[in-house]
């Protein structure tokens, strides 16, 4: 054999064995070949970044370039409707506020109204039940933040969140030959399908005959296909209409409703509600949240006209609910 030759053979057989290699590399545990899955282990660990979104949240801010004080109040221990409130003469219209007790650190939603100067003790006073809420005491002086809240919408970025990718591993797929048909099979004499069409030409006349209704056309259905129309047309035929939701009640009034009170205690705004419906009126307790801190509105309402509206507040206010007001919502 020449030296050519030789080399030529010798190519051939490390070309041989490099293959071979190649071929076990790609053989899993089981002896399987698997074919490569460039990138696999990136797309099986791949972890992505979810673009960060950003929403817009109702949420009270303090504004006391609205309304501010930060005084003596006083609970005159006398127990009062109306629920969380306080009143000063310096308030012009009523509004929602946060009242701090500086002394202890609590702090609760309410309502302020105005009340006159002419009132003896300190400027600010103090209902029962933000008393209670608050630590004051009935006749002690008690130094007190008021401040208005004002509701507005603010942007807040959600924080992106790690989105991974698990991808289950690859599941390899062995071949299995099918079995050759046995000669019992094989030798099966014709007249067995002849037997099974029967059997089944038996059951499908045998079937009980649908009675379908005049309007539709069951001509060429027999058997099960006309009784499964027949009963899928008798259920449409019995199915109702569903009646319609009332339309909420509508004003065209800026503020069609009555404030009563609001309340930080949920059994209080009901009980209240209950009192408003034994006398005839229709109230609604609405729950609500100011900076993490719960609070529950009863307003009476919406009133279609101002002169309706006039009648339910005189009535509110002979239930002893003096402090009533109007509202938006």
């Amino acid at each position: 054999m020449s030296s050519n030759a030789l080399k030529s053979h010798a190519k051939t057989k490390v070309l041989a064995l490099s293959i071979g290699a190649l071929v076990l590399t790609g053989c899993d545990e089981n002896g399987e070949f698997q074919l490569p899955s460039f990138g696999a282990e990136n797309s099986a660990g791949a972890s992505t970044f979810a673009a960060p979104s950003v929403s817009l949240v109702e949420r009270d801010v303090e504004a006391p370039e609205v309304f501010s004080v930060d005084e003596n109040g006083l609970w005159d221990g006398r127990p009062s409707l109306g629920g969380v409130w306080v009143a000063h003469p310096d308030a012009v219209d009523p509004e929602r506020v946060i009242i701090r007790n500086n002394a202890n650190g609590s702090s609760v939603i309410g309502a302020l109204f105005r009340r006159e100067r002419e009132n003896a003790g300190p400027a600010l006073q103090v209902s029962s039940d933000a008393a209670e809420e608050l630590g004051v005491l009935a006749g002690a002086p008690t130094q007190l933040s008021v401040i208005a809240l004002r509701r507005e919408e603010a942007p807040v970025e959600e924080l992106p969140t790690l989105e991974t990718a698990a991808l289950d591993a690859p599941v390899a797929v062995t071949a299995t030959p099918l079995d050759e048909p046995s000669a019992e099979v094989a030798d099966a004499p014709a007249a067995s399908s002849g037997t099974a069409a029967s059997t089944l030409s038996d059951i499908f006349a045998s079937a009980p005959a649908a009675e379908a209704p005049s309007d539709t056309s069951t001509e060429g259905l027999t058997g099960a296909a006309a009784i499964a129309i027949a009963a899928a047309e008798a259920a449409a035929s019995a199915t109702t209409a569903t009646p319609q939701p009332a339309s909420a009640p509508t004003s065209n009034l800026d503020k069609p409703y009555i404030q009563i009170g609001i309340f930080s205690v949920e059994e209080n705004a009901q009980r209240t509600n209950e009192l408003l419906s034994s006398n005839g009126l229709v109230g609604t307790v609405l729950a609500q949240s100011s900076n993490g801190r719960p609070f529950w509105r009863v307003i009476v309402g919406p009133s279609p006209t101002s002169a309706d509206r006039a009648e339910v507040l005189n009535k509110v206010k002979s239930l002893g609910f003096t402090d009533a007001y109007f509202v938006t919502n």
